[in-house]
This record gives C-alpha cells, sequence and structure tokens, in this order.
C-alpha cells in the first residue's frame, strides 16, 4: 500500500478548514475598514500603558498630561480604548483639538471601551490591531505597563530595527519605572552581542511631558511627518 496517497478529509475536519477560509475574510475587514479610517487622522501619536491604574494615579495623569499636549499640538492621539493608561491618553485628547482614537481589542476581562474616544475602532484580531498602531504613529509614547506594554514596545523597536518600520522616536516615560529594564538591555543585550550597541538609541527616556513633544518635533525637524516613499513601502510589508 502506499502510504503517500492522501486520506479522505473527515466530514469536521472539512468543516474546520471552511471556517478558517471565512475567518480570513473576517481578518480582511478588520484590515480595510481600519485602513481606511486611520488614513484621514495623520499626523498620530500612540500611547500605551497599564490598563490598571485608576483616575488620579500619577501614571494617569501623567498620560492625561502628554495626551493633551500633543493633541493641541496637532497629533491625533491613538490608544488601545480601554481604561487605565489608555483612557487617560483618550481622555487628554479629547479635551485637545485633534482626534481621540481608540483601537479596542475584544477581550474575555479587563477591556471595556472608555467614552473618550472621537474614533473607534473594535478589533478581534490582536496583530491587526498592533499593525494599525505601527502603520499610522509618527511616535510611540509607553508609559508604565505590563505584559501588553511590553509586547508593544517590543514589536515596535523590532520593526524599526530591521527597517521594516519607519524610523520613528520611541519614548518611555518614567525613567525611574524603566530603569531596570535599560540596564539589562544594556549588560545583557548589548553586552552578549545580542544587539548592537547603536541600538540603545532608538529609545529616548522623558519624565516630564513637555520633554515628549519637543523629541517628537526635533526628531521631525526639516521632514515632513508624513512617511517618505521608501518608509511607506516598507510598511507595506509588515
Amino acid at each position: 500500500m502506499n502510504d503517500k496517497i492522501p486520506k479522505p478529509i473527515d466530514n469536521s475536519a472539512q468543516g474546520t478548514i471552511a471556517r478558517e477560509a471565512w475567518h480570513l475574510f473576517g481578518i480582511m475587514s478588520e484590515f480595510v475598514e481600519a485602513t481606511e479610517r486611520m488614513n484621514a487622522i495623520r499626523p498620530a501619536v500612540s500611547l500605551f500603558g497599564s490598563a490598571r491604574v485608576p483616575q488620579g494615579h500619577p501614571y494617569y495623569v501623567l498620560a492625561e498630561r502628554i495626551a493633551r499636549l500633543l493633541s493641541d499640538a496637532g497629533f491625533a492621539v491613538v490608544a488601545g480604548g480601554g481604561p487605565g493608561v489608555m483612557e487617560a491618553s483618550n481622555r487628554g485628547a479629547h479635551k485637545g483639538r485633534s482626534p481621540s482614537v481608540g483601537l479596542n481589542i475584544e477581550l474575555s476581562r479587563e477591556q471595556l471601551a472608555n467614552s473618550y474616544q472621537d474614533i473607534s475602532l473594535v478589533f478581534r484580531h490582536f496583530f491587526a490591531r498592533k499593525a494599525m498602531f505601527a502603520k499610522f504613529s509618527s511616535a510611540y509614547v509607553v508609559l508604565p505597563g505590563g505584559f501588553g506594554t511590553l509586547d508593544e514596545l517590543g514589536e515596535v523597536l523590532a520593526l524599526v530595527q530591521t527597517g521594516k518600520s519607519a524610523h520613528i522616536p520611541v519614548i518611555l516615560v518614567h525613567e525611574p519605572y524603566w530603569r531596570g529594564l535599560l540596564a539589562w538591555f544594556r549588560e545583557k543585550l548589548v553586552g552578549e552581542g545580542m544587539i548592537a550597541p547603536g541600538d540603545m538609541n532608538l529609545i529616548q527616556v522623558f519624565d516630564e511631558p513637555q520633554g515628549v513633544v519637543d523629541a517628537i518635533f526635533k526628531h521631525y525637524e526639516g521632514r515632513s511627518f508624513a512617511p517618505l516613499a521608501s518608509e511607506r513601502e516598507s510598511l507595506l510589508n509588515l
């Protein structure tokens, strides 16, 4: 008997394959809708941070101040749409003169849409949502947070390092929170040759909101906030 002859697929497996195929159309629709709506809001800055900090927490207050300054400076502010730092970011932008954008994600817990979104999108898939953050942001501003925040930080650093994204500012806020991680980067990642010493220059750290805004404008001195032709081409291949 020839073992290489494919065995018939049972009905349950065929049903799974059909569902997966149709699932791809759902993913495509998320990309199409988000791209159409996000194209109109540039320049934009993405803010990240913990969903678990309450109103009045120093990180909440800091995020709200940064978002308000960015909004009044002409940047749409893009956040995750949920509570905590995400809410503070949308809230600060909502009070300013530029759009407050929420890229919401469907989760079983923790993610409840905040009420400070001028433009609200809902995603089922993390990777589609992450692609929108990367594709349409002129800068990433990262406040203290947990695994999700670290995931976004690692994602954008990898994209910028490898040239899959434009070289945008990646700014950490509140140096005491990030001090240990940055020391580990220098000691282990640079020290053991996992990244080049110059890769540490991809990261900037500020404590004051105005310093964040000034750093973004300084980065774009002499060029437009819009992606260059070569950068647009790279973004097509995220």
